[in-house]
């Protein structure tokens, strides 16, 4: 089994280091560093991932990004990761017990919540005890799992979900059962990574934001917001204890001291009020919703403003040097009006036809965020 117990210092080390930008730029430095380090590091034995490109799974770790809450983080992480096998299931490890908490691609998914998988199946014992990726053949899963779902045709894997050094959760993963399913172990071990560090980040701004008289988050140095994390860092599993493992999590809980105090999930902040040095896109008038618009058609237009903005990080992010010549040039949607076009019409089909329309959320991230401000840098074949 490949070692992949560098894999962790390295993700502390780049979510310590993104922590001291600013807070529009965390989502890009996580996708590219993340990624980059894991290439840079990679074992050589390691073949290349062949199902999936790049582009791909940028994208899929930008919808993971977009979550604003715990919940929509991990439900992301599963929907994301339904596109590289054909059965995924996500297990809440806590008090010496793992329970089911949502599953995709099964015959019955909700048969999946809730449900008690063996912590001592040799695949799932490994996983867990060595904190690392872990497959193994049908014998050496969960005999009534496999006997409840079927047994796959092929190896299942078991991903841990690591948070602040313990394992809060394993994501399973496997091809199917009739063997002409999909498992691309590679691609699902970055997305897993990923989410375990956008889950600390997102629990470390929720923290630093409720700090009465806390500083904006660039003013301060990653050292000491890690360290109050420590000690008070959101379980994204906190609420989720079913009947048949009480018992089990109060036992643990009564005979050893947690090593971090465990809080329920607070209200998801929004990421608006986490960058005061970044102008919010809300600051446009004509872009702001409605004061009279309901709380959820408030919700959804803060959704499309962080959709917009994800999306035109990642057309920077990948095209560093023609941004910086459009800019130099003033022609900046010549070069990359294929790059924009393409990320306008995801965000149509996703908010075209809600009450987000009316916010154009997207052409106005365009000019502030691409364009810095100055619409004449777009040039003269940019559509106003």
């Amino acid at each position: 089994m490949t070692d992949r117990s560098w894999i962790q210092p390295i993700v502390e080390r780049v979510v310590a280091q993104a922590l001291e930008t600013h807070t529009t730029q965390l989502r890009g430095e996580i996708v590219s560093r993340v990624m980059e380090e894991v290439a840079a590091h990679a074992a050589p034995e390691a073949p290349p991932v062949a199902t999936s490109s790049t582009a791909d799974l940028a994208r899929a770790i930008a919808d993971i990004q977009l979550g604003s809450s715990q919940k929509e983080i991990l439900k992301a992480l599963l929907d994301s990761s339904a596109r590289y096998a054909s059965r995924i299931a996500l297990f809440v490890v806590k008090g010496g017990s793992a329970t089911g908490w949502q599953g995709r691609g099964f015959q019955s998914n909700d048969a999946v919540k809730d449900f008690a998988l063996d912590v001592h199946a040799a695949a799932v014992a490994r996983a867990i005890g060595d904190r690392a990726p872990c497959s193994g053949p049908a014998s050496d899963l969960d005999a009534r799992f496999t006997q409840q779902f079927g047994a796959p045709s092929g190896e299942g894997r078991f991903l841990p979900l690591v948070l602040k050094d313990k394992v809060a959760a394993l994501v399973y993963a496997d091809g199917g059962s009739d063997g002409a399913g999909q498992l691309d172990g590679g691609s699902l071990e970055l997305l897993v990574l990923a989410t375990s560090a956008w889950l600390e980040v997102n629990s470390l701004r929720k923290l630093v934001h409720k700090e009465p008289g806390a500083q904006p988050p660039e003013s301060r140095s990653a050292a000491p917001v890690a360290e109050g994390a420590a000690q008070q860092f959101n379980d994204p599993f906190a609420a989720h204890v079913p009947t048949h493992a009480m018992a089990a999590a109060a036992s643990a809980e009564s005979t050893s001291a947690p090593a971090t105090a465990i809080a329920a999930e607070p209200e998801p902040v929004a990421v608006e009020e986490l960058a005061p040095a970044v102008a919010p896109v809300a600051a446009v008038s004509e872009s702001a919703p409605a004061e009279g618009a309901s709380s959820e058609e408030q919700e959804i237009h803060r959704k499309a403003q962080r959709f917009a903005r994800l999306l035109i990080d990642e057309v920077k992010l990948y095209n560093q040097a023609k941004v910086t010549e459009g800019r130099k040039h003033k022609d900046l949607y010549d070069r990359l009006k294929e790059a924009i076009e393409k990320s306008r019409s995801t965000y149509q089909k996703r908010y075209g036809n809600t009450v987000a329309a009316s916010g154009s959320y997207f052409q106005h991230e365009l000019i502030r965020s691409l364009a810095e401000d100055d619409v004449s840098i777009m040039g003269a074949n940019f559509p106003h």
